[in-house]
């Protein structure tokens, strides 16, 4: 201080009403309130941004949960007028353009704003015979087939070209015959094809028809192409099903393998058509008690799930599901019990596993079937179940009301696929076993459905949380302990800011360390691992009793505090001899392969990046946090409670337990649920030095998928709005909720725990 600081000071000391004295203390009240002013502001805004970050994850999150809604926007006659019956509706991706097909073998093409006819294509041209029967393949292929009365069908595909003219986007509907337009020969004796089914998939045709005489047959056109690109050679195989009396209702899967028929009595008769010139019967099961009647049969997109409507109401979904032997049966896998009288029409989704059910009262019902969900009803002038159509993007449809009119809905329902069942109880997806909790949000199949559960990302947050910890708390709590009360205050001073630095190194090279490096080293030297668990106590112990053993001039020689440098090399050379002993070990009880060995005789399947990886890392970012916090909370403990206790003939390890681990208990408390936070919340050591794999398994040599890795991974590949985006965010707000949770209980445990011991 100069001699001008000083002489200042002394002046305003003796003279405490000067004018300088009265400028200093006006100085210095303005720079407290302002500081006072930018604390309070800093902190407020810290709560506000935070606020602010919970309801944006809110409003991105809500959307999942907005009813569906269903409006009707306009109606008009049917196009192509009323004299003959609608067999079928379709509309395209935009929503601009229907298909009508009629009983007298007409598509007619119309706009769906107003209804005005724009083509209309005769498909029974080249014949004579009657349509008496119409079947719709799957609703993405556009295939349909007609049933005639002299034993043909008509096979012909809805197509629209998209072209765009003075740059106005033109859609140009038509038919197209993918195997010629003469109807194809079903059954040679020309008996009326009663029932009719059909999948076209480019490559091969499949029909199957039941005709007037109760005869089941199968017909398959395979397109052989030849080597130098000619014109391919079509072969045919004709194939008869026995059938034991009428047959209510034909479904046929779009991998043309599988073919599904009912008849009067409730049965569901299951073949296996892969190898169509033998047709087996896999399965022939109740689908409904007795006295109630199958109404109606559809495939959910995809074609592996059926879907069974009956006289009552209800809708089943049934899907094959593989037993232990890899055998195929069908199972029930869930119903929907919503509507309370025959179910008449069912309309599958194109792409999700939604539907859409019109029952005999003219009520509509909106289901998503893997959530298990019925996601509204609206009740219709559409009583009998009228024909209709969904819109490729599930935005629209299109009902023949009961009136004779044509009515054209808008639909609103962007994420049926998200229910609380869905999000994080067990599901049964379909080509499953069973009932699981699965997070797979894509695949390269492009008949994938996304899976969205919740809870095995949850389970694998804490997972890592509690593995972390175990690791962490013990370590970092006893170093504090000593660091704080037992260690010399010059070598406190080398300790505490070499284990805080720690804190500053990026998780990410912990990750590239654990996931590089420690994982494969780990799973080399496995046994030395558990070496250690054993070896370092026993050493430490050793080594302690050994030094309480020596001469008292011996052990005078090194500072008070300072005793515990001597473990370091020993607990050095403990690691290196565990390590060394690694292999022998090895080779002497695991036949040369831990790894191997935990699979082969225990079960236990060990992967590279593990729990073991994951928790030793993280225990070593959690660790100075814990530490730091913790050894403030233990020297920060009032002197004369330590003195006192010591006077009364406490013993130091006494009174550290029963004086200042209680004192310091809040502070303590504190450190470990801000590692718990920490933990909770890691991200780049969870996705290098995991397998991310979204398993539910607590065994430390399995990896895991947490929440936190799961949004960095997956956040920059989803599509903005889409229902994987926002759960990914619902998965942001569960962290958040868990964390505020966390924090909440831990200082309402903390004030109490200071209360308890603010006496001492």
């Amino acid at each position: 201080m100069s001699a001008t600081d000083v002489a200042t000071r002394e002046s305003l000391l003796t003279n405490f009403q000067s004018p300088a004295a009265l400028q200093y203390r006006r100085v210095r009240q303005v720079r407290d309130a302002a500081t006072r002013y930018v604390m309070a502001v800093g902190g407020i805004s810290v709560i506000v941004a935070i606020v602010l970050i919970a309801f944006y994850l809110i409003y991105v999150v809500l959307p999942l949960f907005y009813p569906a809604r269903v409006d009707k926007v306009r109606e008009f006659a049917p196009p192509g007028g009323t004299g003959a019956a609608s067999l079928y509706y379709a509309v395209e991706e935009q929503r601009e353009i229907g298909l009508r097909i009629t009983a007298d073998g007409r598509a007619v093409f119309f706009r769906a704003r107003d209804g005005s006819e724009l083509v209309t294509r005769n498909l029974t041209a080249e014949t004579t015979a009657q349509v008496v029967s119409f079947g719709a393949g799957d609703p993405a292929q556009y295939t349909f087939a007609l049933g005639m009365s002299d034993g043909t069908a008509v096979i012909a595909k809805h197509h629209y070209s998209t072209s765009f003219v003075d740059e106005v986007r033109r859609i140009t509907p038509d038919v197209i015959f993918p195997i010629g337009g003469a109807p194809q020969w079903i059954d040679p004796a020309h008996r009326a094809l009663e029932k009719i089914a059909a999948q076209f998939d480019g490559d091969q045709l499949t029909v199957v028809a039941v005709t007037s005489e109760l005869r089941l047959l199968l017909v398959n056109l395979s397109m052989e192409k030849t080597l130098f690109g000619e014109t391919p050679e079509i072969k045919r195989t004709d194939t008869e099903i026995p059938i034991p009396g009428p047959v209510t209702h034909l479904a046929l899967d779009v991998d043309q393998r599988e073919l599904y028929f009912t008849d009067h009595d409730g049965f569901i008769y299951y073949y296996d058509i892969s190898r169509k010139e033998e047709p087996r019967l896999i399965q022939r099961v109740t689908a409904v008690p007795d006295g109630v009647d199958i109404t109606s049969l559809e495939f959910l997109s995809g074609g592996i799930s059926l879907l069974v409507g009956d006289s009552r109401g209800e809708i089943a979904q049934w899907f094959p599901v593989r037993d232990q032997e890899n055998n195929y049966t069908l199972d029930k896998i869930r119903s929907f019990r919503s509507q309370s009288s025959a179910i008449a029409v069912i309309r599958p989704e194109y792409y999700r596993k939604g539907f859409l059910a019109i029952d005999d009262d003219g009520t509509l019902g909106l289901y998503h079937a893997t959530a298990g969900r019925t996601v509204k009803l609206v009740k219709i002038e559409a009583e009998g179940g009228g024909p209709m159509a969904i819109a490729p993007r599930a935005d629209g449809m299109l009902i023949e009301s009961g009136q004779g009119t044509l009515e054209v809905w808008d639909v609103r329902n962007r994420h049926p696929e998200v229910s609380w069942q869905s999000l994080w109880g067990k599901v049964w997806y379909e080509s499953r076993q069973q009932p699981e909790f699965i997070w797979q949000s894509s695949s390269a199949s492009s008949d994938f459905e996304p899976k969205f559960s919740l809870t095995p990302l949850a389970f694998g947050t804490l997972k890592a949380a509690l593995y972390a910890l175990l690791f962490a708390v013990p370590l970092a709590i006893m170093g504090a302990i000593y660091t704080a009360y037992f260690m010399s205050a010059g070598m406190r001073n080398i300790v505490k800011p070499s284990v805080e630095i720690m804190a500053a190194l990026p998780s990410v090279i912990l990750g590239f360390l654990a996931g590089l490096w420690f994982a494969p080293f780990l799973e080399k030297h496995l046994p030395s691992i558990f070496l250690l668990i054993v070896l370092l106590p026993a050493v430490v112990l050793g080594a302690s009793w050994t030094w309480s053993r020596l001469p008292l001039h011996l052990r005078q020689r090194m500072p008070e505090g300072t005793e515990a440098t001597l473990l370091v090399p020993i607990m050095i050379l403990t690691l290196l001899v565990a390590v060394a002993l690694s292999q022998p070990v090895e080779v002497m009880f695991f036949d040369g392969s831990m790894p191997l060995w935990l699979t082969r005789e225990l079960g236990i399947t060990f992967d590279q990046r593990n729990s073991l990886v994951v928790g030793i890392a993280i225990g070593f970012a959690v660790i100075p946090t814990i530490f730091s916090i913790s050894e403030d909370a233990i020297f920060g403990v009032p002197k004369h409670l330590t003195t006192g206790s010591l006077a009364l003939g406490a013993t130091p390890w006494q009174t550290m337990v029963r004086v200042v681990l209680l004192t310091a208990s809040p502070g303590i408390f504190s450190a470990v649920m801000i590692g718990l936070g920490r933990a909770v919340g890691e991200t780049m050591i969870v996705v290098m030095a995991t397998g991310n794999t979204a398993v539910m398994d607590l065994s430390i040599f399995q990896g895991f998928r947490a929440l936190s890795a799961n949004i960095a991974v997956e956040m920059p590949e989803s599509e903005v709005g889409s229902t994987h985006y926002r759960v990914l965010f619902l998965a942001g707000l569960v962290l958040f909720i868990a964390t505020f949770v966390f924090n909440t209980v831990a200082e309402v445990v903390r004030q109490r725990l200071r209360v308890k011991y603010s006496t001492l």
